[in-house]
C-alpha cells in the first residue's frame, strides 16, 4: 500500500511530533484528540509522581491513567524508566481509538515509534542519521499489529548508554517496542561489533512479545527473530518514513 492511497496528517504537540495515515479522516481526527488527551492524563500524572519521570528502573503506576500503566508494564518487561515507553504506548492508545472509528488501516508514527493495523503492506524507510543505509533500506510491514521503534546512541537525542547508530525493535505494540529498543540500545558498545550486536539479539529475543530485531554498529547488521523483510528504498517518498 502506498502513502498516496490513504490520509496523511502530521502532528506537532509540545516535544511530541508524528504522522498519522488511515484510509479515514475521521479515525484522523480521533487519532489526534487521543494524542492530547493522553499526553494531558500523563503530565498531571507526572506532576503528582514524579519519579515516574525521572527513574531509568521500571515503576508501577497502578494508580494511574491508562497511558502511565501501559508504559509501566512495557517498562517492567524491558526493565527499563517507563518514560522509555512513552512515544509508543501514545501511539498505541491513538491507533486503538482509530479503530474504533471503524479505520481498515490506522498507523501512528510519534517521534519514531509507530504501531500499525492494516489490511495490506506498508513500507517504512530506516532513518538513522548520516549512516549510510540511512534512508536506503526499510521494512515491508505485513503482519499486523505490529510496534516498531528505533533507538540510537550516535544520532538520536533520546537518552541510551549505547553506542549503536540504529536498534530497530519489532513487537506487540509500539510501547514494548520502544522500552524494548531502549533496552537493547543500552548494551549494544564495546570494541567488539559482533559480541555487541550479539549480546543486543540476545537481550532483544529475551523479552516476550517482542518478534524480532534490527541492530547496525561499526559497520556490522544484525537481523534476528521474526523481523519484516529488509527492503530497498528506490525513491524517496514512496514509503512512510518513521525518524528514529
Amino acid at each position: 500500500m502506498k502513502a498516496k492511497d490513504l490520509f496523511k496528517e502530521a502532528f506537532e504537540f509540545k516535544e511530541t511530533r508524528g504522522i498519522i495515515l488511515s484510509d479515514s479522516r475521521s479515525a484522523i481526527a480521533s487519532a489526534m484528540t487521543s494524542l492530547k488527551q493522553n499526553r494531558e492524563k500523563l503530565e498531571k500524572y507526572i506532576r503528582e509522581h514524579p519519579k515516574f519521570l525521572y527513574s531509568l528502573q521500571p515503576v508501577q503506576a497502578n494508580d494511574g491513567p491508562t497511558v502511565a500503566r501501559l508504559m509501566a508494564e512495557a517498562a517492567e518487561r524491558a526493565n527499563v524508566g517507563p518514560m522509555a515507553a512513552v512515544a509508543g504506548v501514545l501511539a498505541d492508545l491513538a491507533v486503538g481509538d482509530m479503530l474504533l472509528k471503524g479505520a481498515h488501516v490506522a498507523v501512528v508514527e510519534n517521534g519514531g515509534e509507530a504501531f500499525a493495523v492494516s489490511d495490506g503492506p506498508i513500507d517504512i524507510a530506516l532513518l538513522a542519521g548520516n549512516h549510510p543505509l540511512s534512508r536506503k533500506i526499510g521494512f515491508r510491514l505485513e503482519n499486523f499489529p505490529i510496534g516498531v521503534a528505533t533507538s540510537s546512541g550516535v544520532f538520536s537525542h533520546a537518552l541510551s548508554f549505547g553506542d549503536a547508530e540504529a536498534v530497530t525493535v519489532f513487537a506487540k505494540n509500539a510501547g514494548l517496542a520502544d522500552a524494548a529498543a531502549t533496552a537493547v540500545g543500552n548494551l549494544v558498545k564495546g570494541n567488539d561489533p559482533r559480541k555487541a550486536v550479539k549480546r543486543g539479539i540476545n537481550k532483544a529475543l529475551s523479552i516476550k512479545d517482542v518478534n524480532g530485531v534490527f541492530i547496525l554498529y561499526r559497520g556490522i547488521v544484525g537481523i534476528a527473530g521474526e523481523a519484516p523483510n529488509v527492503i530497498k528504498i528506490v525513491e524517496e517518498g514512496e514509503q512512510a518514513q518513521f525518524q528514529g
